[in-house]
């Protein structure tokens, strides 16, 4: 393929979706370079690992941190380039494909950012900011090089064929890259199980379908020998789709690739049904998750509306966050108490559960109760809990809260209160699971399977993609991994569904200080940390 030709030979550019001038050099990448240190520990001695990057660039696994005027805070990703030296660049297939030839500049700009926060103060520092996502004009890969491998793990949820699909129509009809693998099983597949081959033929319909065409898998992340098959195989860019435990997953990986000096680009593409997993605005499969949870609500509440002091008890998937409980009952408004992980609830006295449950009975003859599955768990006996116990994905093993619930009400209404009482548990988590993505999902899903590949494609690696603000995003792992998405109970969102349910809020001024002090000390801490970004440990930019 020929190169762009420059501004001085150029008269008229067939399309409008490159750059005419010819900006971008053909070994200089689009982001700045930064002090590298050693880390003697990051050696061992496994039959893979006595590789080492070329030409001596020395290996850092520190966050990435560019500062600017008025406290601007790049939090950056990796690069190839930033451990292997003379990568040859080359003129992005998509300057020559007729879908783009109407669209302005459709090449991402070197320096565009996304901001993390959109309110800010007038004195307040800009903030941290994350690489925006897109085609870049200089891509690290060719066409014809390309190997790429696909992965799904942890549970399922809506749209991970949707992703799958968009990956590889993405690879082949928008970089003509016609090698994309399917690992299958989860992390296991890559030293366990077969390959598939994907092409656009062969997933053409699988996002009309739920699960994932390619198998998953809980646990089994075996550094070594991923990264050993990574290597024998020849695949040059890994695409893991998966939640917060396999987003830890990939960054371990992406570390044992870099130490090894590969030129493979790894991607992460976050996978969260409870849409737990932060700075992002919303993880795929969410909306089509709450929209499954009106179906369960409404057939609660139709049965709750059909009998004598009825209640409709449904539990919703949150085991951290309760998100879909929160959203589908605010979306509703059948339902008159939503419990979930992030506040918590006592059953009997004053202001107790028992006491609103009577109340609402006797007011409306019925009620529709909503639980998210991480909901109680403070007030199941000790005998029922499962202490310390984990999945294989290190997730903490938890009791059904549903059950011990149903069990509770029917228990204290039959022989303290002497009311007859049916109740009618429901619990939808698996099916809501299993559907296929909704045309909302479809068009997100899209998004990030496109916009992980154009950073692969880039150079970029050790990233996860995302929505920030509206606008797709190059998050670094660390960002990802440092905590859990929660719902805040002293937020807005929160009082709007208290205000919907009229449920009480079980908490006390105490706790509702307690609660907003930390919550202070917590945005405090991220302030400081975005005007010093030294806080971060980052590195000293080098011009």
């Amino acid at each position: 393929m020929d190169r762009i030709s420059s501004s001085n030979s150029l008269s008229t550019p067939r399309f409008r979706c490159f750059d005419p001038t010819n900006s971008y050099p053909d070994h200089t990448t689009n982001h700045k370079h930064y002090i590298r240190t050693f880390s003697n520990s990051s050696f061992n001695n496994n039959s893979h690992s006595n590789s080492t990057p070329e030409m001596g660039l020395l290996i850092n696994s520190d966050p990435k941190i560019e500062t600017g005027e008025a406290g601007y805070v790049l939090e950056d990703i990796p690069h190839l380039s930033d451990y292997l030296n003379h990568l040859p660049t080359h003129p992005n297939p998509l300057q020559d494909n007729p879908s783009y030839s109407a669209v302005k500049q459709y090449f991402v700009d070197v320096d565009d950012t996304v901001a993390h926060k959109v309110v800010v103060q007038k004195n307040g520092p800009r903030g941290t900011h994350f690489r925006r996502a897109g085609p870049r004009q200089k891509v690290y890969f060719q066409s014809d090089e390309v190997h790429a491998c696909i992965v799904t793990c942890g549970g399922l949820c809506p749209g991970l064929n949707t992703v799958i699909r968009e990956i590889v129509c993405g690879l082949h009809h928008m970089y003509g890259v016609n090698t994309v693998l399917g690992i299958e099983g989860g992390y296991k597949g890559f030293y366990s199980r077969n390959t598939i081959p994907l092409t656009p033929k062969i997933v053409n319909d699988i996002h009309k379908r739920g699960g994932t065409i390619l198998g998953t898998s809980r646990g089994g992340h075996d550094k070594s020998k991923i990264v050993d098959s990574i290597q024998d195989r020849g695949i040059n860019q890994v695409y893991i789709i998966g939640g917060d435990g396999t987003q830890k997953g990939v960054s371990v990986i992406f570390e044992e690739i870099r130490r090894r000096g590969l030129k493979v680009a790894v991607a992460g593409i976050p996978k969260t049904i409870d849409n737990d997993i932060p700075v992002i605005d919303k993880s795929f499969g969410f909306d089509t998750a709450v929209e499954e949870a009106q179906r369960a609500i409404n057939a609660a509440h139709v049965e709750a509306e059909s009998f004598e002091n009825c209640i409709g008890l449904v539990k919703l998937m949150g085991r951290h966050s309760g998100f879909i409980a929160m959203h589908a009952t605010l979306a509703s408004r059948d339902v008159d108490c939503c419990l979930i992980p992030e506040s918590p609830f006592y059953l009997e006295g004053p202001g107790g559960l028992f006491e609103y449950i009577k109340r609402r009975l006797k007011e409306n003859g019925h009620m529709v109760i909503v639980v998210a599955e991480g909901a109680g768990q403070e007030n199941l006996s000790e005998n029922t809990r499962s202490i310390n116990q984990q999945d294989a994905s290190g997730n903490k093993l938890l009791k059904d809260v549903g059950l011990w619930l149903t069990q509770k009400i029917k228990d204290h209404f039959s022989t303290q209160q002497n009311i007859n009482i049916n109740l009618k548990y429901i619990d939808p988590t698996y099916m809501i699971r299993a559907v296929p993505s909704n045309a909302s999902d479809n068009v997100s899903c899209t998004l990030l399977a496109q916009s992980a590949v154009h950073g692969a494609m880039a150079g970029y690696t050790g990233f996860t993609v995302g929505p920030v603000n509206g606008r797709h995003a190059y998050i670094p792992f660390h960002r990802i991994n440092e905590k859990q998405n929660k719902v805040v109970i002293t937020d807005r969102m929160w009082a709007r569904l208290l205000c919907s349910t009229n449920q009480p809020s079980f908490l006390n001024a105490a706790d509702s200080f307690e609660d907003d002090h930390k919550e202070n000390e917590t945005e405090i801490h991220a302030e400081n940390r975005e005007s010093e970004p030294n806080g971060y440990n980052g590195q000293s930019l080098i011009s």
